[in-house]
Order: C-alpha cells, then structure tokens, then sequence
C-alpha cells in the first residue's frame, strides 16, 4: 500500500487519538467520557499496529515520528499508576460530590423547602405566640434547651462533656439522624419527608423558643458556626432520600429493579458526601461553637465565611473539570 493512501485511511483515526491525549495532558484529573476510556486501549493497539507496518514499509521519516510519539503518549497513559486513594476522595469531595447535587437539584430544591419553611415559619411564629412552645415540647425539653443556652452557661449549647466526647456525640448523632433521613427515602419518599420536616420544626421550634424568651443570643451564636455544613448536609441526605422515593414512583423507561439499582448508587456517593460533611460539622460544634468567650463579630464572621464557602463549593465545584468532555 503506497503511503498516501495509508495515510488517508488512517489519519483521521490519528487525529482523533491525539486530540484525546492533548486534551488529558492538559486537564489530568478531569472526568474522561466513560466511552471514550473504553475505546483507549483498542485505539492504542491500532496505533501500534500501524507504527509496525509504516516502519515495515518503509513509509517517510514524518509518518513512521507522529507514530511514534503518537505510541509514546499512549503508553503513558496506558499504563501510568493508578492514582492514590486519598487522591481519589479528595476528587469526589471536591468535584464529583457537588456535580452529584447539582445533578439532583430538583431533589435537593424540594428536600430544601420541606426542611426550611417549617422552620422559618415556626421561630416566626412562637415570635407572636410564645406559648404554643409547650404544644411542641414537653416540659423537661424545654428546660434542658434553656439550661443548654443559658447566657451564663460557659460553654453554650451543652450542660457537659469534654470537647472531645461531644465530637463522638455530634458525630454519631448527626450521621444517624442523616442516615434516617436517606433510607427513609425507600419508603416511596414518605419517610424522607416525614423526617425533613420533622427535623425542620424541632430546629425551628428550638430557634422561635430560645429567641422568643430572651436566650436567642447564645443559641444563634451556637450555631452560626457548624449550620452550613450540618443542615448543608441534612438537606443533601433528605434530596437523595427524596430521589429514590421518586425512582420507586416513577422509574421512567426501565424497569424498576435496575432503575432503583442506579439511583441507590447515585443515592449512597450522595449520602457518602453528606457524611463527611457531617464530620466536619461536627468537628466545629464540639471545639469551635461552644466557647463562649469568642466575640461575636468573628463568630458571626466565621459563620457568614463557612456559608459562602459551602454554597460556592456545592454550585461550582467540579465545573471546570466537566468542559471539553
């Protein structure tokens, strides 16, 4: 076969192969097309293949060097090492997880909205009927709240326990009530709403109570700190919750069984993620909110900072990986 024709059957396919490996250069922690990764190492054999023949043809010097560094860029790909583990958490906390979300947002928007409004409506309203607290709460509860966030506790939001004890407690409480709130999600999504504004008036409950008899002060300065990552995270469990119940009603094209399989994964990285800022918001409620004796302007500064970083990390992380896939 004269070269000319070798190269025009072929140089297309050459083209294709080294646009991918410049592209992968350039970005090598982005997310390749699961497509293209899978057609890679028939490409490269391909290419290897015609190196051999050119060379045994005889073809030009040009031909016979773009295959070869066409081959050379390919075998480091090929067989580069696999990346560390820690690398590969750190990726998906950093840009799969918040690309997960965003890909949920219908979820993540009603999973939002059951949790808030009843929240907000309630420390609005024990604001006008301070009384109706005792309908919510037993007696007991609202003297253990009150003693939590008494101005002359010194250290607010716990009656006891060393820093490092309430971490465990915090830690264990948080991932439970999270994990409730996801696997509840099984239950066609009942439970997941059920849980969501559950939890949505005990915190509003708290929040109007506390405000409403004059401890508003400690309480907010309590939480102000570790809420974006925690009720972050709550929201986030209850939307994957949410996204299975829907799957169960309604699988769309596929059957239900294989459709409920591919939304427990997408449902469990979900939940994986909101685990791990639980951790984070529990690291900050045992050794950040409860000391009393931090100024509120960095408090509230603190608080204010950690919001924007959470919803700046939820709305744009992994988008520069996602360009040119």
């Amino acid at each position: 076969m004269k070269q000319e024709r070798f190269i025009a059957l072929h140089s297309r396919e050459w083209d294709g192969l080294q646009s991918w490996l410049n592209a992968l250069d350039r970005q090598p922690k982005r997310t390749l097309r699961q497509e293209q990764a899978l057609e890679f190492p028939q490409s490269y054999r391909r290419v290897c293949h015609h190196l051999a023949l050119a060379r045994g043809r005889g073809y030009s010097h040009e031909v016979t060097e773009r295959l070869q560094r066409l081959v050379q860029q390919g075998h480091r790909v090929l067989y580069r090492p696999p990346a560390p583990r820690w690398h590969r958490v750190a990726g998906f906390l950093l840009a799969g997880f918040p690309r997960l979300v965003r890909a949920q947002w219908r979820c993540m928007a009603l999973a939002a909205a059951l949790f808030y409004l009843p929240a907000l409506c309630l420390v609005v309203l024990l604001q006008l009927r301070p009384e109706l607290a005792h309908t919510l709460f037993s007696s007991a509860q609202l003297v253990q709240f009150e003693k939590m966030y008494d101005p002359a506790n010194a250290h607010i939001g716990r009656s006891s326990g060393t820093d490092l004890q309430m971490f465990g407690y915090y830690v264990m409480n948080n991932v439970s009530i999270a994990f409730r709130t996801f696997a509840s999600g099984l239950v066609f999504g009942v439970g997941a709403i059920y849980v969501l504004g559950a939890n949505g008036v005990l915190i509003g409950g708290v929040a109007g109570h506390l405000t409403a008899i004059g401890y508003g002060g400690p309480f907010w300065r309590f939480v102000v700190g570790h809420s974006a990552f925690e009720l972050s995270a709550l929201v986030i469990a209850g939307g994957a919750g949410l996204q299975l119940g829907l799957t169960l009603l309604a699988p769309g094209r596929q059957r239900r069984g294989p459709a409920l399989v591919a939304a427990g994964w997408v449902g469990a990285q979900l939940a994986l993620g909101a685990f791990a800022m639980l951790l984070v918001a529990a690291f900050i409620e045992a050794y950040w909110s409860s000391i009393a004796a931090l100024p509120d302007a960095l408090r509230f500064g603190v608080g204010a900072l950690l919001w924007l970083l959470v919803l700046g990390w939820l709305w744009r992380g992994g988008r520069a990986g996602t360009r040119g896939t």
